[in-house]
């Protein structure tokens, strides 16, 4: 080879990766929250960062959902033209995505070179310190394949992604919440407002507690029953004795009902899960009401009881027996009048035509529900978070080869660019930076989203959070709810007996995790270290689980949703 030759085809092979960048930028990547010349320079610097890695072929691991869909046909397909890396983005289901992370956490075997995990893991890569630290490797060997232009202040997931402390585990790469749906041309009928305002007192509107959404549940289920020749029901919801059934409660039913403590993005000292760690400190301290927790306190309980009756008396005949999957399609037939628990993941097949069987919007495509906050229940507080988020994260092991995680993190980093991030965001609705969720495409398209963007641009955005760094070990800890909420269900087990034993299995799995964290620092020192033991009584109400309430039914509360709106609008 002459001299220079491996310049030459290094600069060649450059010029193509930049031929293919405008090629994807002119025809893909159209809407961005950067100028053509800007995106062009950041695909410029994938180019060169990439060129070690050119031909490597990696592999990376998600959910089904549609944004990751659009990220293994789509984006690794633009990703391989530009830097020379293939990515194989295998998608499966949520508990194996959990399944995969957990064995190679447990063989440190290279199962994959990164994956999209949820963040409720956040407790468990700070302090397994099995996961890299993005934040340290990004000032240190990761510094040459880091994006200067990744902008970490721009997602708005960050805080969730970063432990104890204070450093970045994850980045977030697609997020959704889970709001309130109902059928906004439902409420706007003057007959079923008149009805309901004569047999309530008050008004039918979005509601503000769980009061309010019992009483609509009962009045479309049992006063009107049918609206333009169909049975309706007043609530939907799942009870399949399933691993989404935990996620089901896991995902911040139990702060809803407001069974943890203020703070966000977590309450302190106990979080939505009902267990208990102090401010400062990074050890749980138990789950148990008699050791500070409030897993199987009363607002726990009144939270299980609810989702359980209203499943029973106000949804569609079968409901108990679906799980999350089948929740959807179920929505869409267009004969429920809301649903309490809601993800925003669901908006694009929410969005769907009338002629691919959703019945929830009108002929012209326009939705005929909204979203809208969560009610909390009579529990909740001021200042304490009032629903779930989940945060998608890219997530690398240490246990990946160093060559291989690096290239991987830098095709996080492209499927999260801002030259890329508007047009996914428009495929999979999942916002993750504020400069997309603030572009003009997004206030165009507004009205067919149903509150999509007014929510997650309104200042109350804050208080969806997801799982915190109160759970030490998530995958330990979640696989032991839906067993036990699955005993409800049934009728095996009431929802205190339920929640009782619950609360003493978290504290069982906890207490392992002490033994093992204090013989071979499995959890870095950030293991449990458990209360012990005292009467109910001497925490009810004095720093642990909230006290009974005598009335967990008071007056219901609604908001006109058009008003909501206005609230947003004049906060931002």
């Amino acid at each position: 080879m002459v001299a220079g030759g491996g310049s030459f085809w290094a600069t060649r092979a450059a010029a193509q990766g930049m031929d293919a960048a405008q090629k994807w930028i002119e025809t893909e990547f159209t809407r961005s929250a950067l100028s053509k010349d800007e995106q062009l320079a950041e695909m410029e610097w994938f180019i060169k960062a990439a060129e070690p890695f050119k031909g490597m072929e990696i592999n990376v691991l998600s959910e089904t959902i549609p944004t990751h869909s659009y990220e293994s046909e789509v984006l690794t397909k633009a990703f391989e033209e530009i830097t020379g890396i293939k990515v194989n983005h295998q998608l499966l289901g949520e508990g194996e995505v959990v399944q995969a992370v957990q064995t190679q956490m447990q063989t440190k075997r290279n199962l994959y070179d990164g994956y999209i995990n949820d963040s409720d893991l956040i407790g468990t890569h700070s302090r397994m310190q099995l996961a890299y630290t993005l934040s340290d490797m990004m000032a240190g060997e990761w510094a040459d394949v880091t994006n200067p232009g990744l902008d970490l202040d721009d997602f708005i997931g960050k805080s969730f992604t970063t432990g104890p402390d204070g450093k970045l585990y994850q980045l977030p790469d697609q997020q959704f919440a889970n709001l309130y749906w109902f059928r906004k041309d439902w409420f706007d009928r003057e007959d079923l407002k008149k009805k309901f305002k004569e047999l309530y007192g008050y008004d039918l509107g979005v509601p503000v507690n769980w009061s309010a959404y019992e009483d609509i549940a009962e009045f479309f289920t049992e006063h009107v029953k049918e609206i333009d020749g169909v049975r309706v029901y007043g609530h939907m919801d799942y009870g399949k004795r399933a691993p989404d059934l935990g996620w089901r409660m896991t995902d911040a039913w139990l702060s809803m009902a407001g069974a943890g403590s203020k703070g966000l993005p977590n309450g302190v000292p106990i979080d939505e899960w009902g267990i208990r760690m102090e401010a400062g400190s990074c050890n749980p301290a138990g789950a148990s009401v008699t050791r500070g927790g409030a897993a199987n306190g009363p607002a726990a309980v009144y939270a299980i009881r609810k989702w359980d009756e209203w499943l029973r008396k106000y949804a569609p005949p079968g409901a108990a027996s679906y799980d999350f999957y089948q929740s959807l399609p179920a929505l869409s037939q267009g004969n429920v009048a809301q649903q309490i628990f809601w993800y925003t993941a669901f908006t694009a097949d929410m969005v769907k035509p009338r002629s691919e069987g959703n019945n929830t919007v009108d002929e012209n495509g326009m939705p005929l529900w909204r979203m809208a906050p969560s009610p909390h229940g009579p529990y909740w507080e001021e200042g304490q978070k009032l629903g779930y988020q989940d945060c998608g994260s890219w997530t690398f092991f240490k246990s990946t080869p160093m060559d291989r995680a690096k290239a991987a993190w830098l095709y996080a980093q492209f499927v999260t660019s801002k030259t890329v991030d508007v047009t996914k965001s428009h495929v999979g609705l999942t916002f993750i930076r504020d400069s997309t969720i603030r572009h003009d495409s997004f206030t165009e398209r507004a009205p067919k989203l149903g509150g999509l963007v007014e929510f997650y641009r309104s200042p109350d955005r804050v208080l969806w959070t997801p799982t915190g760094i109160n759970v030490p070990d998530y995958p330990k800890l979640a696989q032991i709810w839906w067993q036990q909420i699955g005993d409800v269900n049934s009728g095996a087990f009431t929802p205190q007996e339920a929640m009782d034993r619950l609360a003493s299995e978290m504290d069982q799995v906890m207490a392992r995790m002490e033994q093992a964290d204090k013989a071979a620092g499995v959890y870095g020192g950030c293991g449990p270290r458990l209360n012990p033991e005292k009467p109910a009584e001497e925490w009810l109400g004095k720093g642990g689980a909230k006290a009974k309430l005598a009335n967990e039914k008071p007056q219901g509360e609604t908001i006109d949703y058009d008003e909501l709106i206005k609230r947003w609008a004049s906060a931002n």
